[in-house]
């Protein structure tokens, strides 16, 4: 906004086509058969956009610095992208959130130094940009380091923390509304700092197991920032993209909250009422039942109808294949085979989806949480692989439990129950599931993988 400029009308076009792709993404993204689609659609606007900017008539100072950046990051991007495991997708995620958020409210920075303008609105959004683009970018940082435990996935408070996060929460939006009505450079980077110090506060209370909350929380974010900054620059497209990102990310939120079964006040703030999901815990010397794989192998072999329960414990193992194998040698014995796919099992929303569709999995087999619950009690053998709080009955019945209220899966409706687990160590909620404890279970120790492997052998001689 430093000078005005008016796009040629085929910058304008092209600008337009770049948000209806955008648009189309996202619809493509709605449902795992077109999702890979979707993301290509979505890449394709983002590169129409990037490379129409080079020659809207523009003066970009720098040129060759600009370019240089924009290949570097797309080296480290493809490379992250192309080598990242299933399992720390999230994290790439929360990284890829964050550095969206984290640029936005740099470049807002650098607007307000260098612009010299009066303008209230170009001031609100700049100063908006600021705050909530440096909150998603420190936030995010925070989950990540959650997602990949390097530091504690347990709620953290600190010493009075909630009333340190409300002060630093007032004193960011008097800065705000000081910044806009009184313009200091000094004030600026306070501003920038007490952003960055509330994104940290907001995270750290929340429990591991409603991380994927906060990553989508946090993006919705980000778009806001995009959108604000859209404005500051003067940029229609990024208005678009910005607004789509934050009605998504918001969507989303409303809608995995629903899925865990309580207020988003709750996933957020528990922690310091203590009634958040926590990290795990140790498992119990209480007595159960184990099987081997052969054990496991006939009691499918001899069942009508089976449904696989895919959890984090899936992904981990890289087990995907192995247990589409599984389900194919079932379908040719004629047994009546379905997955069932909770919202939030996993460490994002669609993790399952993802990871199921990387084996090829045909989606018809794929089950929502409210389609498959009914069939449960007509089911022979629920084979549960990695999952744990997802079907954890103490969310029905344990008003103490830091689950209680979420929808679950109900596995404890079926004849004969089999468990895949590493070991009794609980979910991210840390408390045990009285299904593990209950006769008709029978639990399978070891690598999800390992042991698959060892039951798909098996029951080719069933």
């Amino acid at each position: 906004m430093s000078e005005t400029h008016v796009d040629p009308m085929w910058v304008q076009v092209s600008y337009l086509v770049a948000a209806v792709l955008f648009i189309l993404a996202l619809k493509s993204m709605s449902s795992p058969r077109t999702a890979r689609t979707g993301v290509l659609i979505g890449a394709i606007g983002a590169a129409l956009a990037t490379g129409v900017l080079f020659f809207s008539g523009i003066k970009l100072a720098n040129l060759a610095l600009i370019v240089g950046f924009l290949v570097v990051g797309s080296v480290l991007g493809l490379v992250a992208a192309r080598r990242v495991k299933m399992t720390a997708m999230p994290q790439l995620v929360a990284l890829f959130n964050g550095v969206g958020g984290g640029a936005a409210a740099l470049i807002a920075v650098v607007e307000y130094l260098v612009v010299d303008s009066d303008d209230l609105l170009f001031l609100i959004f700049t100063v908006a940009t600021v705050i909530v683009g440096s909150i998603a970018f420190s936030g995010s940082i925070v989950t990540y380091l959650k997602l990949q435990e390097l530091m504690t996935t347990r709620p953290v408070v600190i010493p009075l923390g909630k009333w340190i996060t409300i002060l630093v929460a007032v004193a960011t939006v008097v800065g705000g509304v000081w910044l806009i009505v009184q313009p200091q450079e000094w004030l600026l980077w306070a501003l920038l700092g007490l952003s960055l110090v509330f994104g940290v506060l907001f995270v750290l209370p929340v429990g591991g197991a409603d991380v994927p909350i906060v990553i989508s929380l946090l993006n919705a974010m980000t778009g806001l920032a995009v959108a604000a900054s859209g404005y500051v620059l003067g940029n229609v497209l990024l208005l678009i993209a910005g607004t789509l990102v934050g009605a998504s990310g918001t969507l989303l939120t409303n809608l995995m909250a629903k899925a865990m079964g309580r207020p988003l006040t709750s996933t957020l703030f528990g922690a310091f009422s203590g009634t958040t999901a926590g990290g795990a815990g140790s498992g119990s010397d209480r007595p159960v039942r184990s099987g081997s794989a052969n054990d496991v192998a006939i009691m499918l072999g001899f069942a009508g109808k089976v449904i696989l329960v895919p959890g984090y414990g899936l992904a981990v193992a890289q087990a995907q294949s192995t247990l589409r194998e599984l389900a194919d040698l079932l379908s040719e014995k004629g047994i009546e085979v379905d997955y069932a796919i909770h919202p939030v099992a996993g460490r994002m929303p669609g993790h399952m989806n993802v990871l199921l569709a990387e084996a090829n999995v045909p989606y018809e087999q794929l089950k929502e949480m409210d389609e498959i619950n009914p069939e449960f009690s007509a089911t022979d053998v629920v084979l549960v692989v990695g999952a744990n709080d997802v079907v954890n009955p103490a969310a029905r019945t344990d008003q103490t439990a830091p689950i209680y209220g979420m929808p679950i899966l109900d596995v404890d409706a079926a004849q004969q129950i089999v468990f895949l687990k590493r070991s009794m160590r609980p979910g991210f909620a840390g408390i045990e599931n009285e299904i593990l404890f209950d006769p008709k279970t029978t639990l399978l120790f070891g690598d999800a993988k390992d042991s698959l492997t060892k039951v798909v052998a098996a029951l080719k001689n069933v």
